[in-house]
């Protein structure tokens, strides 16, 4: 059943209709439909061809590519850091997992999975080229929002989800501890919780750009608030106060330094004096009474302590690393396992360049106080994944959007190398100017 094309109908209307949408609409539009499908498609839904899977996210991903190469939306693009640095982890991904199994479907199941990668990180690239259009995306996941939150109090409500009717979600909600885990669309609470959490930062920062996107942003920032709640998940719950310690950071921006490494050193302390690894505090981040705190704990130590069997290329399951963490509910250790040391540093590379790319943006006295909150909401929403990181490993469509906030923050240092470029050829020019006077 695996191989076989599952998509309701509705669905495959929606992915069409979505499809040309993509290609008639003006540039800064154009990724209004991949974003209503990323919440209202379960990733499940898919078109079988050849034995190749062709989720609803790919097909509206494969006409947005098509619409870049008719209009010609790729010329002007330079590769910065950040661009090479995902190529790189891409094609790092699909080689060691390809050494790690030695199989052709290991192989596919890689270009699989770097074709979502490239495809939407470099699509967004193309689409959205200045802060405007960032503007415009974080006005378009509000407004998705809204039919999310109208959705999730539904399901909280009759216990039942809307979405099961396309397939790929069930239909009863998944209750634990006495509390419905809503999900949504999503294939996971803990997923679709990390969605609303991602979002906060971005309305908080857009309320003020304007009287019209004003109320917009402040009942996102209630949806958001709502969808994360519903999903009744530590995780989530976890990436929403990590949300608002973004939001409650931006007042100490310019010590960002300092705080950094004062972290650091601490941590470090507190490795030092406790009598477990400084890790073991996973064990105490719990809201739920039903989190599994001591299952994400045993399998970082694990992680940890058998360093070399995953650096060179990955290990091919992680069972034997204790009762059930064959279980990897960690993206970075997912991301390890699966491409070994290499893998990982490259996706940490990409992480630290776009943190880097924030504070660029606001150093470089480019952007007015409004648009540099929207620099910074950026990083406090990647900070937001990072810490869901630790509770789930990304896999179903929450991948879209933290392929689209790396995306954004890739353009946001396109926008600070040029404008800094260009600074540089009016000096020398003034410079040359001057000497030809002389």
């Amino acid at each position: 059943m695996e191989d076989l094309t599952q998509i309701h109908p509705l669905s495959l209307a929606f992915a069409l209709v979505s499809g040309f949408l993509m290609l008639l609409l003006p540039r800064r539009a154009a990724m209004v439909p991949l974003l209503f499908a990323v919440v209202f498609i379960p990733l499940q839904q898919r078109v079988v061809i050849f034995t190749l899977d062709f989720f609803v996210l790919r097909i509206l991903v494969l006409f947005g590519w098509m619409r870049v190469m008719m209009r010609g939306e790729f010329q002007g693009i330079v590769l910065n850091r950040i661009d090479k640095l995902m190529l790189l982890w891409a094609l790092s991904s699909i080689v060691m997992y390809t050494l790690l199994w030695k199989t052709p479907g290991a192989f596919i199941n890689r270009l699989g999975v770097s074709f979502d990668i490239i495809g939407v990180y470099f699509l967004t690239r193309f689409l959205v080229r200045d802060m405007d259009d960032i503007v415009w995306v974080i006005k378009t996941l509000a407004v998705v929002s809204i039919p999310v939150a109208a959705a999730m109090l539904v399901e909280r409500a009759t216990g039942r989800n809307l979405f099961s009717i396309l397939g790929g979600v069930p239909e009863y909600t998944v209750i634990r501890d006495g509390k419905l885990r809503c999900q949504g669309a999503f294939a996971h609470s803990i997923t679709a919780g990390s969605f609303s959490a991602s979002l906060l930062p971005l309305f908080w920062a857009a309320r003020k750009l304007g009287k019209r996107r004003h109320m917009l942003m402040y009942i996102g920032l209630a949806t958001a608030s709502l969808i994360t709640i519903s999903t009744s998940s530590s995780g989530p719950a976890l990436a929403y106060i990590a949300g608002l310690i973004g939001i409650f950071m931006w007042h100490f921006r310019d010590r960002m330094r300092q705080i950094k490494w004062g972290l650091v050193l601490t941590l470090i302390g507190l490795h030092i004096v406790m009598n477990a690894p400084v890790w073991a505090l996973i064990l105490r981040v719990k809201i739920f009474g039903a989190s599994t705190a001591y299952h994400r704990y045993r399998l970082f130590d694990q992680f940890v302590n058998r360093f070399s069997e995953w650096a060179l290329y990955g290990v091919q399951s992680t069972a034997s690393w204790g009762f059930w963490l064959f279980d990897v509910t960690n993206h970075f250790v997912r991301i390890a396992v699966d491409g070994g040391l290499l893998t990982l540093v490259l996706f940490l590379a990409i992480l630290a360049y776009c943190f880097q790319s924030v504070g660029r943006a606001l150093h470089s006295g480019q952007l007015s106080a409004d648009r540099e909150k929207i620099a910074w909401a950026l990083g406090a929403s990647l900070f937001v994944h990072i810490i869901s990181f630790f509770g789930v490993s990304y896999f179903d469509q929450i991948r879209v959007i933290l392929y689209l906030n790396l995306a954004l923050l890739g353009t946001l240092r396109a926008l600070t190398e040029k404008e800094t470029l260009r600074k540089k050829i009016e000096a020398r020019r003034a410079l040359e100017t001057a000497g030809a006077v002389a």
